[in-house]
């Protein structure tokens, strides 16, 4: 069978989109098997796909990508269930646009002097998915806080209440959101989408221990149009927010300063700083021009300046989101940072200023990769990792083995055997000859007969000869006295 289990899944960013191929273990962990990287700033904005058909030619060639990276990867590791000749013919699909949001849904049951049990929160949870928000999609629903009699309970089955609540936080976004990947962008690309993952909660369940979960933390993911914060208390998602500035307007911020946007990319990479340093108003810095001929310098303090005003505007807003979730002052708190723009020098120092909490650079949990541990850990690729081990469906199209074509035997012909026919010598009569079938019956009477007319014309003598010749003449005088008649 020339196809294998793998998860394939594609992360829409605004700067890049990432495709990945993976495979689960028997423990759930991820093998990254193979990944490419197509530039996407021409077609998604602000985590979204505003371009549909400019985005699908570019998803179209990183699945031919993967696809021939396939075969390379059969080749090398000579896997037990080759993966030569195989095609992938379902996607996850990853979503984080700047519509995408938690709300929040309360969902109660009286019991009277009942006992909570399994049958009952299936009804809880049944119920929640059964609620449509207006003009909103809900793409996801975290798991609930429970409430046994207006007191909070982690493991409620068993206990008994008069009354069970449950608290759910729901993810949803614009119905464009999801409708822009599995419909517009399926039929563009040709391909069935296996699920829609909500990827900042995905990258956060790669990034975050349990311990840091229950302790309470928030993953900001900086990406090049939007910013999300994923915040986490008590175990528990407390709030998803994205919001829409991203490092990509420091780029273009830069660019005010006369420089093109390649050129600002590179400045902002190179020499920019969260936090402006009075000591570099005298460093300058060279930068190519938009001509490509020629450059000119600037300051690298009023270069920090625009990179400083921008960065602490983007902080400025993830503290509102962390006050509105509640955990904006909590002791103990602690702040993840992942994506490109994280890099950005003294953005930890930055943050850890204004919000008076520990912050670290994201790492993804090492139970969780098996093998491609280098490749999850570049923020590049972070993402697309976090969607293959939401996935759980085959991605692999089945192709159906050619049935086997049945040998065509041909029939041995044997030569026919001549009948032989036995000499019967002259004046001996024939013994009994048993029943046999037509065929050789008229041979061997045939060859009798030849036989016999050859022993016969051996046998004339001269007295047959003066018979015969008399015979003939009689036949002339009776044939002269008709005519005379």
């Amino acid at each position: 069978m020339a196809y294998t289990d793998f998860i394939a899944a594609i992360d829409l960013g605004s700067s890049h989109m990432v495709g990945m191929v993976g495979a689960k273990g028997p423990a759930g962990t991820l093998s990254i098997i193979a990944y490419e990287v197509e530039n996407s700033d021409t077609c998604i904005r602000r985590g979204c796909v505003y371009n549909v058909e400019e985005t699908a030619n570019k998803i179209k060639r990183l699945i031919l990508k993967l696809e021939n990276k396939l075969k390379i990867v059969r080749l090398i590791r000579k896997l037990e269930n080759k993966l030569g000749g195989s095609r992938i013919g379902k996607i996850y699909v990853g979503v984080g646009g700047q519509s995408l949001r938690s709300i929040n849904h309360a969902v109660s049951k009286v019991l009277g002097s009942g006992t909570v049990t399994e049958e009952v929160l299936k009804e809880l949870d049944q119920e929640c998915r059964q609620y449509r928000p207006d003009m909103l999609d809900v793409l996801d629903i975290a798991a609930p806080v429970y409430y046994l009699d207006n007191q909070p309970e982690t493991h409620p089955v068993g206990l008994g209440c008069s009354r069970i609540e449950a608290h759910y936080k729901l993810l949803v976004g614009r119905p464009s959101l999801r409708h822009a990947v599995t419909t517009n962008m399926a039929e563009q690309i040709k391909l069935d989408v296996a699920g829609v993952v909500v990827a900042p909660l995905a990258l956060a369940d790669l990034i975050l221990t349990e311990q840091e979960k229950l302790k309470g933390c928030a993953l900001i993911d900086f990406g090049a149009g939007v910013t999300s914060v994923t915040v986490y208390k008590d175990g528990s998602l407390a709030g998803l927010y994205v919001i829409p500035l991203g490092s990509h307007l420091i780029t273009r911020d830069l660019m005010s300063l006369g420089m093109p946007e390649k050129e600002a990319e590179r400045v902002k990479r190179t020499y920019g700083n969260a936090i402006w340093e009075k000591d570099n108003e005298q460093q300058m810095v060279t930068v190519d021009l938009a001509d490509g001929q020629h450059s000119s310098e600037i300051k690298l303090s009023d270069i920090n300046m625009v990179v400083e005003v921008r960065s602490r505007e983007i902080i400025e807003n993830i503290y509102a989101r962390m006050e509105d979730a509640g955990v904006a002052k909590d002791p103990g708190y602690s702040i993840v940072i992942a994506g490109n723009g994280a890099a950005l020098k003294n953005m930890r120092e930055a943050l850890s200023e204004r919000f008076k909490m520990d912050v670290r650079y994201a790492s993804v949990r090492k139970d969780l990769i098996a093998d491609g541990e280098m490749i999850a850990n570049n923020p590049e690729y972070t993402t697309a990792a976090a969607l293959l081990l939401k996935g759980t469906e085959n991605c692999a199209l089945y192709i159906a083995p050619e049935p086997e074509r049945p040998k065509v035997v041909e029939p041995k012909i044997e030569p026919k055997e001549e009948p032989v026919i036995a000499e019967i010598e002259e004046k001996q009569e024939e013994p009994p000859v048993e029943k046999q079938s037509a065929a050789t019956t008229k041979n061997r009477n045939s060859g009798t007969k030849k036989e016999e007319e050859k022993k016969n014309r051996k046998g004339w003598g001269i007295g047959d000869l003066f018979k015969n010749a008399v015979d003939k003449v009689g036949e002339g005088i009776d044939k002269a006295l008709k005519d005379e008649q």
